[in-house]
């Protein structure tokens, strides 16, 4: 028989212990999430879906943004026992300077319109996190004010090359000039994706008010409001804002663009230069030839050509051919701190981050940004120590396991490199 006994209230005030309001509706929201896809849904539900949209989607079907997340779910890690980490070291040396973390922030076009402190919570929460930030060609804040928000950190900026090239070697220059350690050469945008979540949600810049944007904006009126009462949404860099974004990209982009290209900017551009975009193993090969110091292995998001290879599948492969020669980074599905060691494990220098920082920011601006940072901070940590290993460095492919679901039925051929110019 269980004996039994009325509690007493002192027993019961003791048990009772109420965890005190958080009053601040933004921060009640940002704790609350405790994951990326949390912040998400927190994103979706304060944005309007034409930007909410133009973040979250990718290209035609938008298979390569799904295979590229579903590749880091593929993994089986191998954690080492008797081995302790109660303390790890998630820094890294990257392009010639420190990162606090294995990753970055990657290139975001239009970002005040997700949420209007745009590019200068993302700058300013990666300088207090010691994390690299990546400017945009489309971005909507000058470089200047990039680097006011984040003075002692290190910035990145991304370049597209124009059809007017002297647009994009004036920026090059102006980027230099305000200390922009790294420039970011991308490759994989000659002309714009078919982005089918934008032209069905009539998506412009500026946005077009319709029956439908008002009806989808009335639950939303602090997006409004902040969208309203703050400085006019334009690029900071082009002079162009007018029409959707396939537009604006088709007139500003160039498909044209080679490697004389950037031989233009290698010979314009004093820091390190990377070239963002690669798809493939014989390009690797080909542009460490042509003294680039990194690549980045990158899909675009997912946002440019549907059913492209997938980075992360890439990674092991192209370590092999060049990582001994130039910095290979990744970038593309990224949505855990545990995707991050992965990438690291297979032979990644570095890795970047694009939705995930977005949803931060559309979930609570730079607070938003901040927690983004502090996810996937804690998610690293932890898988860090349950494997077993304190540093980056430690991190080896035999942690990993590609767990593949797409094989082909024959390998491909190897293309051969096109004659040198």
């Amino acid at each position: 028989m269980v004996q039994r006994q009325l509690p007493k209230p002192a027993e019961l005030f003791e048990l009772m212990k109420f965890k005190k309001p958080q009053l601040d509706g933004r921060r009640r929201r940002l704790d609350a999430a405790l994951t990326i896809d949390d912040l998400r849904t927190v994103a979706k539900r304060r944005t309007p879906a034409a930007a909410f949209d133009y973040t979250d989607g990718a290209a035609e079907g938008e298979i390569s943004l799904a295979r590229a997340r579903q590749a880091f779910r593929d993994i089986e890690f191998h954690p080492g026992i008797l081995r302790p980490a109660p303390d790890v070291d998630t820094s890294v040396e990257i392009l010639g300077g420190s990162s606090a973390l294995p990753f970055g922030i990657a290139p975001t076009g239009f970002t005040r319109l997700m949420q209007t402190e745009g590019e200068i919570a993302g700058a300013s929460a990666a300088g207090a996190a010691g994390i690299p930030f990546t400017l945009s060609t489309l971005g909507t804040t000058s470089i200047e004010d990039v680097r006011a928000a984040n003075p002692h950190g290190r910035n990145w900026f991304q370049l597209y090359v124009m059809r007017d090239r002297e647009i994009s070697y004036a920026l090059a220059r102006r980027a230099a000039a305000a200390g922009f350690d790294t420039l970011m050469f991308t490759v994989d945008t000659p002309v714009a994706g078919a982005r089918l979540r934008d032209k069905r949600n009539g998506f412009s810049i500026p946005p077009q008010l319709s029956l439908k944007t008002v009806a989808n904006a009335i639950p939303r009126p602090w997006w409004w409001w902040d969208f309203l009462t703050t400085p006019t949404l334009e690029f900071a860099s082009l002079s162009s804002t007018g029409g959707t974004v396939g537009e604006l990209l088709d007139a500003a982009m160039d498909p044209t663009i080679s490697y004389d290209d950037l031989a233009v900017i290698r010979d314009l551009w004093p820091g390190k230069i990377v070239v963002k975009g690669v798809q493939n193993v014989a390009d690797s090969v080909r542009l460490v030839d042509h003294g680039v110091d990194g690549i980045i292995l990158s899909n675009h998001g997912g946002r440019q050509l549907d059913r492209a290879p997938v980075p992360f599948h890439l990674l092991p492969q192209v370590v092999r051919e060049v990582g001994a020669d130039a910095t290979v980074m990744v970038d593309t599905g990224i949505m855990n701190g545990a995707d991050i060691v992965a990438a690291m494990a297979l032979g990644a220098k570095f890795t970047l981050i694009g939705r995930a920082y977005l949803y931060g920011l559309m979930a609570g601006g730079r607070q938003g940004v901040d927690r983004t940072i502090a996810i996937l901070r804690d998610e690293i940590e932890r898988t860090m120590k349950l494997l077993g290993v304190s540093t980056i460095a430690e991190l080896e492919p035999g942690h990993v396991t590609q767990l593949r679901r797409l094989v082909p039925l024959a390998a491909p051929a190897r293309r051969p490199a096109p004659s040198q110019p």
